[in-house]
This record gives structure tokens, C-alpha cells and sequence, in this order.
């Protein structure tokens, strides 16, 4: 874990919005592969995808505590023996952490997922860029609703966000209230597959955004319900809207997602990749987080 050690010593003061320090899911630090390191602020998150001994987990805090000697930070395994601990300090709670200018709630102690994907950073900036005042957005696999806050932010008058977890949807309700933009989001628990009608009727869209899990059983298997998804996205879009479509399967590359659009819903125009961050970068391009925006046909 040398390349991880290297990281923490050569990074100079931390920094204030939650962001990705080490990358080396990315392949590019060979031995480092199932090593990850992340701050959300006050707190480190070191992240392992396969156990840890604990000569190197006291190697990780003792170049941790050499850095920044009063930085809690947390340790979460994710393989076999998954587990999740508090290795110095407190995890503040609520915990909540910034990113260009907005807030989110986040959970370390629990879960695989934290609140706050930071591989979308740029998924995120590019929706602040694209919508217009008064647009009308479907935030589709919703999440935590963090499209929905920037969306709103960005001069939206109506987000409309679905997700089958009530949950998730309750943390965002709990985003909306952080960042004063609870006026225009509406969150609806509903599978969305089952609810094409009244999602379409709610229409026309200005910006679709799909960030679905690329394989959650009874939800969403990409591999048979992108090509569905993609399918119904005409119907929704008003003339020259736009649609940001994600898909985070290292097993699935791009032309995947760019055939699924292109056989199901030829009309409309893909208009590029959006960019992960420079930390997130990986040795395949086709491996890691994959965002495409694409237009609807304007009016003739």
C-alpha cells in the first residue's frame, strides 16, 4: 500500500469540500487496486475491497495521524468479512459535508452507499451548467436527490425525483431543507418501470437524468432494463430537451450504454462523454463511472 502511504504524505492541507484523495480502484497504482481514500469533511473514509491486516491499517494511521493529527477518520472493509469502524476521533452527526457551494448529509457508520457519490462530482456541475430558469427536470433513480438540489439551485421550477427507497428520499428531502430549495421538489417512492403513465403525463421534461445501480435484483439490471429505459426517454423529453444518462458498471463499457440509446431511442443526439473527476481516473476509460448527455429533437 506504498503508492497510499505516498498519497497521504505528498497531499498538503486537506481539502474543505468532499472529494476522493486516493484512487487506486483507477488500476494505476499496481498493488494499491482495492484502495480507496476519501474526505468528507472533518472526516477520512479509507475504503478496502478485501481485508486489511492490521499491520497495515496501523501503517494507514500512523501516516495518517503524521499528516493531519487531529483528522478522525474511519475504516470500512467491503470484502467477505465486511465491516465498518472507527479507527480515531468522531464522526460528526447530523454529518454534513460541502461540495461547490451546496450541502449534503452523509452516513459513514452505515451502508456501502454514503449519501454523496463523489465520482458525480462533474455529473452534478454539468446539470448546475445546463438547466435554465424555470426548467422542468425527472430525477430518475434519485437517490438522495443531490441532481435535485443542484437542479433547483440552478433556477429549476419543478424537480420531480424517483426512487423506490423511501429512505434515500427521506435524506433528501433532508438535502432540499439544508439548501433552502424545498419549493419545486416533489419525491415520489414509486418502481419506476410501474410507473411510466403517470411519470409521462407529469411531462414534458426539459432534463431527464438516469443514474440507475447497474444491478440491484427486483430494480434495475442493466444489462435488460437500460434498453427499456432508453425506450420511454423520447416520450418524455420536451422539444430540445436534454438527458444526462450514468452507468457505473466496470463490466459494461461505453458502447454499451451509447447502443442501448441508439437502438432504442435513435432520435436523439448524443452530445458527449461528461468527464469524471482527475482523481477518478482509471487505466480503461470503459471501466469506471460512464455519463452521456444527449438532446431531444428541437421544433421544427
Amino acid at each position: 500500500m506504498q503508492a497510499l502511504l505516498d498519497a497521504i504524505a505528498a497531499t498538503a492541507d486537506l481539502p474543505t469540500d468532499a472529494q476522493r484523495l486516493f484512487h487506486g480502484r483507477g488500476g494505476r497504482h499496481p498493488g494499491c487496486e482495492h484502495l480507496a481514500l476519501d474526505i468528507y469533511p472533518p472526516v477520512l473514509l479509507l475504503t478496502s475491497f478485501k481485508p486489511l491486516a492490521d499491520e497495515e491499517l496501523a501503517a494507514a494511521g500512523a501516516a495518517i495521524g503524521a499528516r493531519w493529527p487531529d483528522v478522525p477518520w474511519v475504516y470500512q472493509c467491503r470484502g467477505e468479512r465486511a465491516e465498518t469502524r472507527l479507527m480515531a476521533g468522531s464522526v460528526p452527526e447530523p454529518h454534513v459535508v460541502p461540495e461547490a457551494g451546496t450541502r449534503y448529509v452523509v452516513h459513514l457508520m452505515r451502508g456501502q452507499n454514503h449519501g454523496l457519490f463523489l465520482d458525480m462530482a462533474e455529473g452534478r456541475r454539468w446539470v448546475r451548467e445546463q438547466v435554465q430558469p424555470g426548467a422542468k427536470v425527472l430525477n430518475l433513480f434519485a437517490y438522495t436527490c443531490a441532481f435535485s438540489v443542484v437542479a433547483l439551485q440552478a433556477g429549476a421550477s419543478e424537480v420531480v425525483n424517483v426512487d423506490m427507497a423511501s429512505g434515500a428520499l427521506a435524506i433528501g428531502r433532508t438535502n432540499h431543507e439544508l439548501n433552502s430549495v424545498k419549493a419545486g421538489a416533489r419525491f415520489l417512492a414509486h418502481d419506476i418501470f410501474n410507473s411510466w403513465g403517470k411519470l409521462t403525463r407529469g411531462g414534458p421534461y426539459d432534463l431527464v437524468i438516469c443514474d440507475p445501480p447497474s444491478f440491484q435484483k427486483g430494480s434495475f439490471v442493466a444489462t435488460k432494463d437500460y434498453a427499456r429505459l432508453a425506450k420511454r426517454l423520447p416520450a418524455l423529453l420536451a422539444p430540445g430537451g436534454l438527458a444526462l444518462l450514468c452507468l457505473n458498471a466496470p463490466e459494461l463499457d461505453l458502447a454499451f450504454l451509447r447502443d442501448a440509446v441508439s437502438q432504442n431511442a435513435p432520435e436523439l443526439d448524443c452530445l458527449g462523454r461528461v468527464a469524471n473527476p482527475a482523481v477518478f481516473a482509471d487505466v480503461s476509460d470503459d471501466r469506471g463511472l460512464k455519463v452521456l448527455a444527449y438532446r431531444a429533437p428541437g421544433l421544427t
